[in-house]
């Protein structure tokens, strides 16, 4: 790299600039390809974990989706990798740490990431054929199936429709929050193409023609419109020669009309009304949405878009938020929630509530100006804003997205300004920024950002979104007028042509790949894969009588630190009662502080303190478990003293007397449940499916499913009768938990770190009281099965089937995970996704023995149950040669592998002992994948035709659908009573 220099050219790249990123320890350069003018942006540093993206400016039309369709068409097929879904043999076969496709409002995204070079460079070049060379322009039998297609396959039959893509939209439209979100942006953005819906609105996506498709990809997927990013440790100039001599020396360059228009301000305030559905006998009182939306500034001013992200959990997403406080406190709705959206050039701003009356518009805009006049002339508490903005350093500093690689957040915080034909460093040179924003410490620096964007705002607008009890069946009767007047319009020849259709697209989902093209896909060998199972440090410690566990782990200075506290001596009927305890902790005023002053200085003193209750249970036996109530802290080094005194004051001196307070948190809490039940169906029915037969799935149920949710619910409905009752169950739970005999501490970091939590520890001055005797003497009821249909307003369903293999006779092996990545891969994709529509399907497994398929999305219900009940014909049959194996063997070996954070290392270690899990388990599950023979999978048809055979089914999705079955059910009940 020392030979590049600005304006030389190197494998076709012109070098444009240089610079070095401190705030991510990274060597920076900004390429752009001369003959075919893509732009390419290199981020050099040390991380192994690779990320290589290309994404393309898509400013959407119309409604019709086309870009999220083509995102998925693309990787169907190209023409190096003709196979039907290359993505899904990547998936199978490949050590990515990150493999996956974005449809965004503006512009769609491929990135992926491996820390295995050859891994990398095989993602990479799948992907440039997927995106330049695809098959969709041979085979419209990709926009059918993706997109949309009328299914029919006798002439006497109602014409249906179909696609991926469609029925992926038809569950998000079936949200009320996505709908709120998606009219929050339309609303503002009326004259250009953030006024369209980019993921496709269902009633327009079959208005999409083949040929404006292929119009579409190759209008926007030139070079000329692509922005290529690389990030971490590898030889750039190697990527350079690969990039021009493979794919860009074969293009020249071109005008692509790709820019995205301005929004010119409204002037007046535009005002929005969408409808949600609701079931028929639904009380609609009380279950609006309300929004005020604001434009602010642009993306590429590189202060607001920062300042007004930390404006946004400062006003409404702290605990101790004001703003929302006011409106909690006005009785308009029983949420509150901030959002703003800064990926788009124009970003926005919104003041959301939840489970309001269409009434309270008028009292919902006064309060909120007269809250933010207020905050002009008085000014904020700079307490709050400080806390607000060490929330966010802490965030960027620390660069821990979970299962997100760093690199991959980077690319998009880069494509928020290099999208918009500005410098792509902007966003990522954060510190400068945050320097800038702290003179709200000493300035009114928000107030008059306050001023500016929103008190005297000529570009804002009102959505409402209101429950409706006939708009589904209104939706549900268009749709089929249409398809049923499409039908009266054809000829008996056109009829007849649907038929073929619909015949030649499934002869093409149900046919095999050839073994040769295969082949072509570039995979790894058993060689190249590591086959000792990683150890994750744990030191058994003790410190101040507790015993400890530490991960001796490198953190730049931040010490994670979890107290899990045993809760096995909890009732049964005080289960739930703990998550609520959870939320409540850090957010109720204590002894020392009111909960606002709390708030602030858990924010200002440490990176958070969180709460949690999880339930570990045992490696060989689901009804053996542990479980913890949890308080966790990341926090500097030198800021340990202050958080251990934050907990002990928490933990120990949280006030459950104010009524009105805690009741703010439990309506919070049920409406956060709610929106987690329309965006995570399958979550739910899996863990309502286990419960029927799972001790450990049964307590989590409690905690956080339909149990909990019916819990809270019943809570909020006898408010009045129920709080004082609470309040002392709250108090007698924490007296009992909040001891130290039962405590297991984890500390993740390095020595300094451990010796400093040694010295440190005696300021939590944890309470000993003796309760061995009661610890693990609380058992639930025998789980028992109910075969549910959990009936909602949505319009897609979420279906799961399972039991306990162990049960039935059968032992656990690593050998498992591998028919998994078939089932899940192979049997379920190709059945449930690519023929059935659904938009998702997979296969939950636990070393336990709990083995349940689920659905995601899927407009089938009895249909997939079926495909499940066939599983075992499919293992039974199964023929895969030893290129096929090894694809699955590798795949398995990614997903054992999934690359952990130090603080998701010192978690999983902490779970492993929980869960009895040793290395030499964990070698013994690697060594068993490896070991893994198609005979193996063949014999396992036995195991799971004893798992369908039992017949345990628990499905949540459309009333209509489930009522059309409620033959396989033993109760249909409505979650939303």
């Amino acid at each position: 790299m020392e030979t590049l220099t600005q304006n030389k050219v190197v494998h076709g790249f012109r070098l444009l600039h240089t610079d070095t990123i401190q705030d991510i320890h990274s060597e920076a350069y900004v390429f752009e390809h001369e003959k075919s003018g893509a732009r390419l942006l290199f981020l050099k540093n040390d991380d192994d974990n690779k990320v290589f993206s290309i994404s393309f400016r898509t400013p959407p039309e119309n409604n019709t989706g086309v870009f999220h369709i083509l995102e998925h068409s693309v990787l169907c097929g190209s023409d190096k990798y003709p196979v039907k879904e290359p993505f899904v043999e990547l998936l199978k076969g490949s050590l990515n740490t990150f493999l996956n496709a974005f449809t965004f409002s503006d512009k769609t995204m491929y990135p992926v990431a491996s820390k295995n070079d050859k891994d990398f460079q095989n993602l990479m070049d799948v992907y440039l054929d997927a995106v330049f060379h695809p098959n969709l322009y041979k085979y419209k039998e990709i926009l059918q199936q993706e997109g949309w297609h009328y299914e029919l396959e006798k002439a006497d039959n109602p014409i249906n429709l179909k696609g991926v893509v469609y029925n992926e939209m038809k569950g998000a439209f079936s949200s009320p929050e996505g709908l709120l979100m998606r009219a929050n942006q339309n609303s503002l953005f009326p004259d250009t193409s953030y006024g369209y819906e980019s993921g496709g609105d269902p009633l327009y996506i079959p208005d999409l023609t083949q040929d404006y498709f292929t119009q579409c990809h190759k209008k926007y997927y030139s070079p000329a419109n692509s922005y290529i990013y690389l990030y971490g440790n590898m030889d750039i100039e190697e990527k350079l020669a690969y990039l021009d001599q493979a794919y860009l020396a074969g293009y020249d360059r071109v005008a692509v009309n790709s820019s995205i228009a301005v929004q010119k301000p409204i002037g007046k305030i535009n005002e929005v009304i969408r409808e949600y559905p609701v079931l028929p006998d639904a009380d609609l009182n009380d279950k609006t949405y309300l929004s005020m939306n604001f434009a602010v500034s642009t993306s590429t001013d590189p202060e607001t878009y920062l300042a007004f992200d930390i404006l946004d959990y400062l006003l409404l997403d702290s605990p101790a938020a004001p703003l929302k406080k006011a409106i909690l406190d006005a009785g308009i709705g029983q949420d509150v929630f901030g959002s703003y959206d800064n990926s788009i050039l124009q970003p926005f701003f919104s003041i959301n509530v939840k489970n309001a009356n269409e009434s309270q518009k008028e009292a919902f805009k006064k309060v909120v100006f007269d809250t933010l006049r207020m905050f002009v002339k008085d000014g904020l508490d700079k307490k709050q804003i400080e806390a607000a903005i060490n929330v966010k350093e802490f965030q960027l500093r620390e660069a821990d997205y979970g299962s997100m690689p760093k690199g991959l957040i980077y690319s998009i915080m880069a494509m928020d300004s290099w999208l918009y034909d500005e410098d792509p460093f902007i966003h990522l040179k954060f510190e400068g920024t945050l320097a800038k924003i702290k003179q709200a410490l000493t300035t009114h620096y928000f107030e008059a950002l306050i001023e500016k964007y929103l008190l005297n705002s000529n570009h804002q607008t009102f959505v409402t979104v209101a429950p409706s009890k006939t708009i589904a069946d209104k939706e549900a009767k268009f749709v089929e007028t249409k398809l049923a007047d499409v039908k009266k319009s054809l000829s008996a020849e056109g009829v007849q042509q649907i038929i073929e259709e619909t015949k030649k697209l499934k002869e093409r989902q149900s046919g095999a790949d050839k073994p040769e093209d295969l082949r072509k896909i570039p995979t790894l060998s058993v060689a190249d894969v590591e086959k000792k199972a990683e150890e994750l440090p744990l030191k058994e410690v003790t410190i101040d009588g507790v015993k400890a566990l530490h991960h001796d782990l490198e953190t730049n200075k931040i010490a994670y630190v979890s107290l899990y506290f045993d809760a096995s001596a909890v009732p049964a009927d005080q289960i739930s009662s703990l998550t609520l305890l959870q939320e409540i902790l850090g957010k109720v005023d204590t002894e020392k502080y009111p909960y606002s002053d709390l708030v602030s200085a858990i924010n200002s003193q440490t990176g958070g303190i969180d709460f949690d209750n999880q339930t570990y249970s045992d490696k060989s036996d689901d009804d053996t478990y542990a479980p913890k109530f949890s308080a966790k802290t990341k926090v500097l080094q030198d800021k340990l003293p202050q958080a251990f005194a934050l907990i002990h004051e928490i933990i120990y001196h949280s006030k459950f007397d104010n009524a009105s307070r805690i009741r703010e948190i439990v309506k919070e809490i049920k409406s956060r449940v709610e929106m987690s039940f329309n965006q995570n169906g399958q979550s739910v029915v899996v863990r309502r499916l286990g419960s029927y037969f799972s001790q450990a799935a049964a307590y989590s149920e409690k905690l956080r499913g339909l149990d909990f949710y019916r819990f809270i619910s019943d809570l909020d409905k006898n408010w009045d009768d129920r709080f004082e009752e609470l309040s002392g169950t709250l108090s007698a739970l924490a007296k009992q938990l909040f001891n130290k005999e039962s405590l297991v501490a984890s500390i993740t970091g390095d020595a300094a770190i451990l010796s400093t939590v040694e010295a440190q520890f005696a300021q939590l001055d944890l309470q000993a009281q003796s309760n061995a005797a009661e610890r693990g003497s609380k058992k639930l009821p025998e789980p028992e099965a109910k075969n549910e249909g959990l009936m909602t307003s949505s319009k897609v369903q979420y279906a799961a089937k399972g039991a306990n293999f162990k049960s039935l006779g059968y032992d656990y092996t690593g050998k498992l995970q591998v028919l998994k990545k078939i089932l899940s891969l192979d049997y379920l994709w190709n059945q449930v996704r690519v023929m059935g529509g659904a938009y998702g399907a997979g296969l939950a497994l636990e070393s336990a023995g709990n083995m349940i398929f689920w659905s995601y999305r899927d407009p089938n219900l009895k249909e997939t149950l079926n495909i499940y009940d066939e599983a075992a014909k499919f293992a039974e049959a199964f023929d895969a040669d030893d290129f096929e194996m090894t694809k699955y063997i590798i795949g398995t070996l990614s997903d054992l592998d999934t690359p952990l954070t130090p603080r998701g290392k010192g978690s999983m270690a902490d779970a492993q002992y929980f869960k009895h899990i040793t290395q030499a388990d964990v070698q013994g599950t690697r060594d068993a994948v490896l070991d893994t023979k198609l005979a193996d999978i063949k014999e396992f048809g036995k195991l799971l035709k004893s798992v369908t055979d039992q017949g345990w089914v628990c499905v949540l999705g459309s009333e209509s659908k489930i009522q059309q079955n409620k033959d396989l059910f033993q109760s249909c009940i409505n979650v939303f009573d």
